[in-house]
Formats: structure tokens, sequence, C-alpha cells
């Protein structure tokens, strides 16, 4: 094959790296095209494309993620990744490992671990890489390795909850979740959330968001029973579908165009956590993007109509 077609099969395994090392799609995509253009110039052809074009794109994406760090410690409000609605990377013997690690709860937790952590346990955890493809990859001794991969189960074991929802499970919850949703049902959505659930809004300072965290059955169930019937009132839809794995939706205005997107946690039975992406910057990837600022505005004007 010539090295286009190499790059091309393997362009979903890179972009799936990236992505779970940055937690951006965005610059998961940039990192992606940076490998193409370092392999495109190598002045000899690599024995293994595979290895060559993943320890190029986990370099890249290890140095993207230092320099994303200090940028996220001026980050206005909750930091949440970019909503990814297709891992475009498949592979059936790793199935689970894939959905698990690609959820917004997995992605929170690797924030945890330094960018050489989060890239070894990537590699290895998920992909079930060698630990010679790994030090290839990193520039670190094997040994190194391991224990880099030791120290992050250790730090992920020490955040993940002790009991996973199974799919279907988390699906009949997530309809009953939106439907009480789009009825403004209080008490049904209340019946639905554990009692410390947290409704977390990341907007970046770029998009209307809630001051805190709303924390607690009832004040979350209030809040978005409050908001998302005045939704309906201005056309807006919410079009609930797999977000990062997980149930979630995406919300648009009456021309299509993306408000936010949302996904939830689910935990024996009960939502642990709603998370809300509203940030402009993190949802171009889905289409093209609302005026956050003008709907709410809009919002806000038939609620004073209403009371």
């Amino acid at each position: 094959m010539s090295r286009v077609d190499d790059f091309e099969e393997l362009r979903p395994l890179l972009f799936s790296i990236a992505y779970r090392i940055l937690g951006s799609v965005s610059e998961a995509e940039d990192a992606v095209q940076e490998t193409w253009l370092r392999f495109d110039a190598a002045a000899a052809q690599p024995v293994s494309a595979k290895a060559y074009l993943s320890a190029a794109v986990t370099r890249i994406s290890i140095d993207v993620l230092r320099s994303a760090r200090v940028r996220r410690e001026a980050y206005v409000g909750p930091w949440i990744p970019e909503p990814l609605l297709s891992d475009p990377y498949q592979d059936p013997a790793r199935a689970a490992e894939l959905a698990d690690s690609v959820s917004m709860a997995a992605l929170l937790l690797l924030e945890r671990l330094s960018p050489l952590e989060r890239a070894v346990f990537v590699l290895r955890e998920v992909f079930a890489f060698g630990f010679d493809d790994i030090a290839a990859a990193v520039g670190r001794s094997e040994a190194a390795c391991r224990q880099l991969v030791v120290r992050a189960r250790r730090h992920m074991a020490e955040g993940r909850p002790r009991f996973a929802a199974d799919r279907q499970e988390r699906q009949e919850l997530a309809t009953r979740f939106f439907d009480a949703l789009t009825d403004g049902d209080v008490g049904a959505l209340s019946a639905l959330l554990a009692a410390d659930v947290q409704l977390v809004g990341d907007g970046g300072g770029k998009a209307p968001q809630l001051a805190n965290a709303v924390v607690g059955a009832d004040n979350v169930a209030r809040v978005l029973a409050a908001f998302f019937p005045l939704l309906r009132r201005i056309d807006a839809t919410c079009a609930p579908q797999e977000v990062n794995g997980q149930p979630g939706a995406v919300v648009r205005d009456r021309d299509g165009r993306v408000l936010h997107a949302m996904t939830l946690d689910v935990l024996d039975g009960q939502v642990q956590a709603v998370r809300v992406v509203i940030n402009p910057d993190k949802l171009g990837h889905l289409g093209p993007v609302a005026d956050a600022w003008a709907v709410t505005r809009e919002l806000q004007a038939v609620r004073r109509q209403r009371d």
C-alpha cells in the first residue's frame, strides 16, 4: 500500500488515541494532521506504519497536552472534554475498554494523570500496545513505562465507581430521564437522580452558564425542569443520543444549530452527574453553533410572558 493508504487505514486509531490523551476533538484532529505531515516527510518508509504513526501521534499529543494544561489553569468555570458522538475506531475484542475509556467520567479521571502517565495508560490499558512499542512512543524504558502504568492504574482506580451500569440499564433510565425532562416533571426527575447528583456546565466564559455546580436531587431536578420546557416554547429540540458512549443528548435551536450537548453518568440505577457543554468552541464539530446569548434572551422573554 502507499503511504496515503497506510495512513487512511490507521486514521481512526490515531484519532482515538489522540482524543483520549487530549479530551478535545479539535486538538485530536490537529494532532492526526501533524502526524500525517511527519509521515509524509519521512525519508524512509517505516518498517511498521502502525508503530511509527502511533508513536508520532502519541508524542504530538503529549506535547499538546502539556501546553493545554497551562491554558486550562486560566479556563473560566469547570472544564469538560469536548463531546464525541461516535468513536471512529472499532475493535470488537476491546469494545468494553474502548467504550469505558471515552466516557466523560473516564476522561475527567484521566485529567488526574500527568501527560506521560496518561499517554502510557491509554496505549496500554485501552489499546493493548506492547511495552516495547509504548517505550518507543514515549521515549522511556520498558521498565519505566511499566511503573507509569502501575501509578496510572492506581490513580484511576481511586476515582472509579464500584459498580458500573450495564448498557440496557443506562438506556432505560435515560429514556425515563428525557421523558421527565421534556415534561418538566420535577418529581419524576428527582426520583431518577442520586441524592448527591451534580449538574455541571462548561461555557468557558463564552456562553451563559451556571455560576457553580448545582448539587442535590431536588435542586438539579428543579433547575432542569424549569429550563427545558422553556426550550420547547422557542421550538428548540432535545435529541437523545449517545455522547461519549454514554446516554446523552444534543440540544438545537429552531434552525437546527447546536445549543449544547449533555451527558449522563448512570450508576446503581440513578443519574450521578449531568454534564452540559455550552462553550461554542467545543461544539463546532457537531454542526453550526447557535448564539447561546441570543437564545438566553429569548428564553428570558418567554419566562416573563409566562409569569
